[in-house]
């Protein structure tokens, strides 16, 4: 590529070069050069400075990986089987000592780290929310608060904390199915680390719910909406608090299928929410009775017994 020494539409030597966008832009006039000069990362003139550190190449630092993807491996045991025999031999002994000079903590992040990355795949979680996991578990295992707790409870509670923090709607009981730990440990150990920690998360809202679960129940954009109404009129009459924020969503936009004609069962409904049948029930009795919807969902009901005839 050839260096562009002046500017093709005024002539100036005045050139700057950003960094950011690989791109020489002509001070005098504005003019962006087309030859855009773009930085590989790896300095290939021969001329390698120390001290400006320079030489970079690879992947990116990653933190759900538990050396940060900068440790060198010795290699995997089928490419070293691969290799004649005195080298196999020679290699199986330099990976196994490269094993056992690893730390305590570095065995655990890497088992951690490879489960942490199973869980949050299963809840199909953006790379955000798996990356502040993995700070909070990094957290945890340096302050040794993993310590008596097993550490698929304590990787749970730490992504649940994630989704906590970045407000995206996750529940208990979907974080124990994809962990395969009880519900009740994995609370137990979230609020034993957010104490710990001083983490401040706020308060899980019925309304991050409604659009995930009418999505998955392919319901319509009036039906969302209405369950959206229907909730705000139930934080007005103070019928949301001391309830669990999925079993009132989940309610909520049972309460709007049946007055849209989008009727879908309970056992439909409790399913997505992660919630029993008694539980939809409940919520969906004092719904309609406290924000008296009765007559409307008895009037759905008689045209639907109408056309059903």
């Amino acid at each position: 590529m050839a260096f562009v020494k002046k500017c093709p539409e005024c002539g100036s030597v005045n050139l700057t070069y950003d960094a950011n966008l690989g791109e020489v832009i002509c001070n005098d006039c504005g003019l962006v050069v087309e030859e855009k000069m773009v930085d590989t990362g790896i300095d290939l003139s021969g001329k390698f400075d120390k001290a400006e550190k320079k030489g970079r190449g690879g992947a990116p630092i990653s933190i759900q990986k538990f050396d940060k993807g900068l440790t060198t491996n010795v290699g995997e045991i089928s490419d070293i089987y691969k290799l004649e025999a005195g080298q196999t031999r020679k290699f199986l002994r330099l990976k196994k000592w490269q094993e056992r000079v690893s730390t305590s903590i570095e065995r655990n992040l890497r088992l951690a780290m490879a489960e942490l990355r199973v869980i949050a795949s299963y809840l199909n979680l953006p790379n955000v929310v798996r990356d502040e996991a993995a700070r909070v578990y990094n957290y945890v295992l340096q302050r040794g608060l993993v310590r008596g707790r097993s550490m698929e409870s304590v990787i749970a509670a730490c992504l649940y904390t994630a989704c906590r923090t970045y407000n995206i709607p996750r529940t208990l009981d979907e974080m124990a199915t994809a962990s395969d730990v009880e519900r009740k440990e994995i609370g137990r150990t979230y609020r034993f680390i957010i104490r710990k920690l001083g983490i401040k998360v706020k308060q899980s809202s019925p309304k991050d719910y409604i659009a995930r679960f009418s999505s998955v129940l392919k319901l319509s954009p009036k039906t969302q909406n209405d369950a959206l109404k229907i909730l705000r009129n139930a934080e007005e009459v103070e019928l949301t608090s001391g309830r669990g924020p999925a079993g009132i969503s989940a309610a909520a936009l049972y309460v709007a299928a049946l007055m849209n004609d989008e009727k879908k069962t309970q056992r439909e409904v409790a399913d997505i929410a992660g919630i029993t049948e008694v539980t939809i029930r409940n919520r969906y009795k004092e719904l309609i009775e406290r924000l008296k919807l009765e007559d409307k969902i008895r009037q759905k009901e008689r045209e639907l017994a109408a056309r059903g005839r």
